[in-house]
């Protein structure tokens, strides 16, 4: 386990496609990339991240048509499949998406003709000779530079970017409009949904994320306000406002209250890693949906249960409308959702049975194991629990990211970052 200290709360977190980078975006508009190191593999160790590059994405702005200040805040961050040497990030905030080239340089041209060694240019009739510049190794330096600025696209929030397989587009999605974007087009895209009725006062539901299919380029989802999931598929038509399959749990009329349609909102919406399932996180629960299965989630994993008779407290706090986001494993077959006190949660889905880790402190420790917690909610008390009472709102697990191929996990606790791996695997391998 490692942990980082940020001096902002952490907003969003992603590895790359092979898993020896982690990025992670704060509500400062900063982006920190954390590199594996690779010595320590050969020393039998798996190697530990430690910081590679940082640097600001985003800077406070001003929309002067509405009077509104947008936030520097990072809301996602996602890599693109690496081509080269180099490694590309989009990042954005609430209104304007970014490209940045990540890449090293460890040599630098010396011997030029023209300039002398401080790069004054020299007097051309001094040169009476001509030479041919040579590379020389300097010390190892990370470039970070932007190379596309994609604005204007969006007239509401930007709440989901996704990167196409056909690794030359990408989506973005605000709550009513999904916009498709060209990755060498920066000032126009093409609008794929859009779920703004005429009048505003017919509004009932919004986009809460978005993300294209890992291998058909062609298909994507979209998660709504109401707990719905829309499947697209943009051979269709060029406007994906008729979608081609619809994912909703028919709603129980008896268990029907004022928070229903809070608590049922989808926060966050992942495929699998096979493409066959969907992962989804409301307010009290995860869901997985099959593709073939339209009718409802063909499982169900009670996050915090418990917290079903505190709604009007955390409705009156504000807590309700968090948005968690959730992850699958490598292999599809374990989810991670986030919870409160630094609490998180990982369901195995062949036995359907979970486990609360705790992310604190204590367990930052190098080498230290993560302990397994339980939330007292009746019938006889453990050494250990938690009481529903006792539970701290203000520490929450919103974001969180699986290494690609391997049992590692981050975990971004307000402005901590938490590193986890699995030591059974470690030392396995």
């Amino acid at each position: 386990a490692s942990l980082e200290y940020f001096t902002d709360v952490i907003s969003t977190v992603e590895f790359n496609q092979t898993g020896d980078l982690l990025a992670t975006g704060d509500k400062g508009g900063r982006v920190v990339i954390f590199q594996r190191e690779t010595e320590s593999e050969e020393a039998g160790d798996s190697g530990e991240y430690n910081v590679y590059s940082t640097f600001q994405s985003h800077e406070p702005d001003f929309d002067y048509l509405k009077s509104l200040e947008i936030e520097e805040k990072i809301n996602k961050i996602r890599w693109l499949p690496q081509q080269n040497a180099a490694h590309f990030l989009l990042s954005t905030n609430d209104k304007t998406i970014k490209l940045w080239k990540v890449s090293e340089r460890d040599k630098r041209p010396e011997g030029y003709n023209l300039k002398d060694e401080e790069g004054r240019l020299k007097d051309i009739s001094t040169i009476t000779s001509l030479k041919v510049p040579v590379l020389k190794p300097t010390d190892l330096m990370v470039e970070v530079r932007p190379r596309r600025v994609f604005a204007n696209g969006h007239t509401y929030h930007i709440n989901s970017i996704s990167v196409n397989s056909d690794g030359a587009t990408y989506l973005s999605a605000d709550d009513l409009r999904i916009n498709m974007w060209h990755l060498d087009i920066t000032d126009r895209s093409f609008n794929i949904v859009d779920i703004k009725p005429a009048n505003m006062e017919d509004l009932t539901e919004v986009i809460t994320a978005a993300e294209f299919h890992p291998q058909h380029c062609h298909l994507f989802v979209y998660s709504s306000s109401k707990g719905t999931l829309r499947l697209c598929d943009m051979r269709a038509s060029a406007l994906c406002d008729r979608h081609t399959k619809l994912f909703e749990e028919p709603e129980d009329p008896g268990s029907r209250s004022f928070f229903s349609e809070i608590i049922s909102s989808v926060s966050d919406v992942k495929f699998s890693h096979s493409g066959r399932y969907l992962l989804t996180r409301d307010y009290l629960t995860a869901k997985v949906w099959d593709l073939h299965m339209d009718k409802g989630p063909v499982e169900t994993y009670q996050v915090h249960e418990y917290l079903r008779s505190k709604l009007c407290a955390l409705y009156e706090n504000d807590c309700i409308f968090d948005k968690f986001e959730c992850v699958w494993n490598s292999s599809d077959s374990v989810i991670m959702t986030g919870a409160y006190n630094s609490f998180f949660r990982m369901f195995d889905r062949e036995t359907g049975r979970g486990v609360t880790l705790e992310a604190w402190r204590e367990s930052s420790k190098p080498r230290a194991v993560l302990r397994t917690r339980r939330v007292y909610t009746g019938g006889k008390r453990r050494r250990g629990d938690v009481g529903v009472d006792s539970l701290d709102f203000t520490k929450k697990i919103l974001h969180m990211a699986w290494h690609p191929s391997e049992n590692i996990i981050a975990i971004a606790a307000t402005n901590n970052l938490y590193i986890f791996q699995d030591r059974v695997n470690a030392e396995g391998q």
